[in-house]
């Protein structure tokens, strides 16, 4: 089957449309938060919830309403046809198909490399440490924060490492891992913050829509806008349960101090300074993760962001508009 017949079967239209379709979906939802100035991050987050299930959807929603949808006629009128433009050659020679392929190849190594196999790793790395975890004692500090805390309270395991360590498991057996490093740099109130956020981690994961999200997200593992828009809902998911770790504690610069300390790699997040190209990747990789630590803890000194409502009637608005024009995206 040559590459231009693929992209004109069933499969190959539902690929390249749903990649379509998620690109229009980020934009318009990008667009809708800054100028309704949404920044309540459960309510954003909400909103990218459109961009990882809408492609999943649209594509035999809109075959099942009009089966023509694919037609010549149908494409003539449409807003923009995805074919005409696969069909073209860069320079008379590089089909702009074979373009695409390769990056759906790209970010399908990406999707597996970077999140599959990594949540496996973490899954059997955290059978194995909770053998090689013991539990802290009443009197220990970390028993005394966690007992002020208005939660259930998860198993709590302490792995004897001098590396800062900290992350919970989730499913049947849930708990939380420190390492006695972590335990030594953290005064009582920054280990407290420190828990209620793995605990609000715990929370959420225990949420049907969270795990089905997840599902969803895998079976886009070929999109690129997916993978863009997953990254930001885990982002955002970061600050939700930072917002929920000071509702729980009700110590905010607890929390501020306890990202520094953990996270930050320098005092100061300066530019990034390139001497040897080996060095680009992981580079610009530290300097994008401090950032993000920067935008949390900016997040927090601000306060938690209060909505005057849930923003639906806003949520609803954007999802049709992205509908309707997705019909005409083929």
């Amino acid at each position: 089957m040559s590459i231009s017949n693929f992209f004109n079967s069933y499969i190959g239209m539902y690929i390249a449309q749903s990649i379509c379709h998620a690109l229009i979906a980020a934009i318009i939802v990008d667009r809708s938060i800054q100028a309704w100035k949404i920044n309540n991050p459960l309510i954003k987050q909400r909103f990218r919830y459109i961009v990882i299930i809408s492609p999943i959807l649209s594509f035999p929603v809109y075959q099942t309403i009009n089966s023509g949808r694919g037609s010549v006629y149908f494409r003539l009128e449409a807003l923009f046809d995805i074919n005409r433009w696969l069909s073209l050659e860069l320079w008379g020679k590089f089909p702009l198909s074979l373009l695409f392929i390769i990056i759906l190849f790209i970010t399908t190594l990406i999707s597996f490399l970077q999140e599959i196999i990594p949540i496996l790793r973490h899954t059997i790395e955290s059978k194995e440490s909770t053998s090689e975890g013991e539990t802290p004692d009443d009197n220990s500090i970390v028993s005394k924060a966690l007992e002020s805390l208005p939660v259930e309270k998860p198993d709590i395991f302490i792995i004897d490492d001098n590396d800062f360590i900290l992350f919970s498991t989730t499913g049947k057996n849930t708990a939380i891992f420190l390492s006695t490093g972590l335990v030594k740099m953290l005064n009582i109130e920054q280990i407290q913050a420190a828990l209620a956020h793995e605990i609000a981690h715990i929370t959420r994961s225990r949420q049907p829509l969270i795990l089905m999200l997840f599902l969803l997200r895998i079976s886009m593992f070929f999109n690129p806008i997916v993978l863009v828009e997953f990254r930001k809902i885990v982002q955002e998911d970061e600050q939700i349960c930072d917002n929920i770790a000071v509702t729980l504690t009700g110590k905010p610069y607890a929390l501020i101090e306890t990202l520094k300390k953990l996270y930050y790699t320098h005092e100061d997040i300066a530019p990034v300074q390139i001497t040897k190209p080996s060095k680009i990747g992981a580079a610009l990789e530290e300097y994008s993760h401090n950032m993000l630590i920067k935008n949390r803890i900016m997040q927090l000194e601000q306060g938690l962001a209060h909505e005057k409502d849930g923003g639906w009637f806003k949520f609803i608005v954007t999802f049709i508009v992205i509908t309707i024009i997705n019909y005409f995206i083929v």
